[in-house]
């Protein structure tokens, strides 16, 4: 199981000649996603037992919920969802919008625990 401390402290911007790179995680066993939330849509109100996320939103501001607390996080934001915290994330924008989920922790879908989901699985 999982118990880190929120990473986003240990996000770093490195300049170079051509621009920048950002730096979220460094040799840690970690599951890399990007995911797409389509216009309208949502992901199932669920925790994880073994992992906690980081999300970094790409592209339009996605509204998500973790614990008790939902807000629209902005392209640029940097999320962190505990371990067995309730979470969600949803697209109101008219176009679909991209997270980058950085998992930390023992990957594993099956350890969803769907709280609420759209589509009754």
């Amino acid at each position: 199981m999982s118990d880190r401390q929120d990473p986003r402290e240990e996000i770093f911007v490195v300049e170079r000649p051509w621009g920048q790179f950002q730096q979220f995680v460094s040799n840690e066993t970690v599951t890399v996603k990007v995911i797409t939330v389509e216009p309208g849509h949502r992901l199932s109100l669920q925790t994880h037992e073994n992992r906690g996320e980081m999300w970094q939103v790409l592209d339009v501001p996605i509204e998500v919920t973790v614990g008790e607390r939902t807000w629209a996080a902005e392209p640029g934001e940097s999320v962190w969802v505990p371990p067995r915290t309730m979470h969600r994330m949803a697209n109101k924008s008219d176009r679909a919008g991209r997270l980058l989920e950085v998992a930390f922790g023992d990957f594993d879908e099956a350890d969803i625990v769907r709280l609420e989901d759209d589509y009754a699985r």
